[in-house]
This record gives structure tokens, C-alpha cells and sequence, in this order.
């Protein structure tokens, strides 16, 4: 169980630990496919969490953006579009997988960076911590769900993005 149940600091776990994969999944020395396919639960796990537990909640506080929490929802279908091209590429550590990774790591980076400074901030400042343990107990609860689901797979990360 993580120390905290704070929403904003285990989104922010989430994001390091993503950093962390991108490290394995750039590293000649590391089993890259075991990085990329635990990236790819993650990610998929994480920003589905957000969508239903996370993001509406949100909205409904008059202090921030609703704008910026839809725009992180089109970006989290961004990170799934360039997901899904890397999922795609047959052989780990081409060339194709290395352009195709690096596209990955630009969109998740740009999307962490906008999502930490305007949506967490700002739950930092308008929502009571009571309510953040709660939206963090409903997140972790969701985000287990679909990680036991494996949704980081080729076909459903497919179909999240098809449908």
C-alpha cells in the first residue's frame, strides 16, 4: 500500500515511475520489452484512473480549469496514439522502435508537464486533503482494476483509441 492516498502525490508516483521505465526502455542493457509492456499497463491503468475517478471530480471545482483537465484528457489519447505505435514495431531496439519510443517519451513528458503545473496545482490549492485521500483510494482502486485486466495490451489499447 503506498504511503500516501493523497490523488496529486500518487499521480505524481505514476510519473516517475514512467520516467523510470523510459530509462529501461532506452537502455540497451535492459530487458526493454518487460519496460515497455509494465509502460504500457501503466499508462493505460493510470490515465483511464484519471478519466473516470480523477478528472470529473475535478471539474466540478470553480478554481480549476476545466478547460485544462479536458485538454489533459486529449492528451492522454495522444500518449495512447503513440503507445500503440510503439506496441506495434516487431523488433525492440530498431530504429523504428528508437523513433517510435522517443515520440512516446515527447508526448507523455509535454502531458505530465502541463498536468503537474495547472490540474495537480491547482487540486493542491482548491481541494481539502480529505477529499484528495478519497479520490486517491477511488484512483488506486480503479487503476488496480484495469492493471490486473492487462490493458496496456496491442488489441485494447487499440480499441481505447478506436472507440
Amino acid at each position: 500500500m503506498p504511503e500516501t492516498q493523497d490523488v496529486v502525490e500518487l499521480i505524481l508516483e505514476d510519473h516517475r515511475k514512467m520516467e523510470d521505465l523510459f530509462r529501461q526502455m532506452r537502455s540497451v542493457e535492459a530487458d526493454r520489452a518487460t519496460a515497455l509492456k509494465e509502460f504500457a499497463d501503466l499508462l493505460i491503468a493510470h490515465a483511464l484512473a484519471e478519466e473516470t475517478k480523477v478528472y470529473p471530480a475535478l471539474k466540478r471545482y470553480k478554481d480549476i480549469d476545466s478547460e485544462e483537465v479536458e485538454h489533459g484528457e486529449a492528451e492522454h489519447e495522444d500518449g495512447h496514439k503513440a503507445l500503440l505505435a510503439l506496441l506495434e514495431v516487431d523488433e525492440v531496439g530498431s530504429e523504428d522502435w528508437d523513433e517510435k519510443l522517443e515520440e512516446l517519451v515527447e508526448a507523455i513528458a509535454h502531458h505530465t508537464d502541463e498536468e503537474e503545473r495547472t490540474i495537480l496545482n491547482g487540486a493542491r490549492e482548491n481541494v481539502a486533503m480529505e477529499r484528495r485521500e478519497e479520490l486517491g483510494a477511488e484512483f488506486l482502486k480503479e487503476r488496480a482494476h484495469r492493471l490486473r485486466s492487462g490493458c496496456g495490451s496491442v488489441d485494447n489499447v487499440r480499441d481505447i483509441i478506436e472507440n
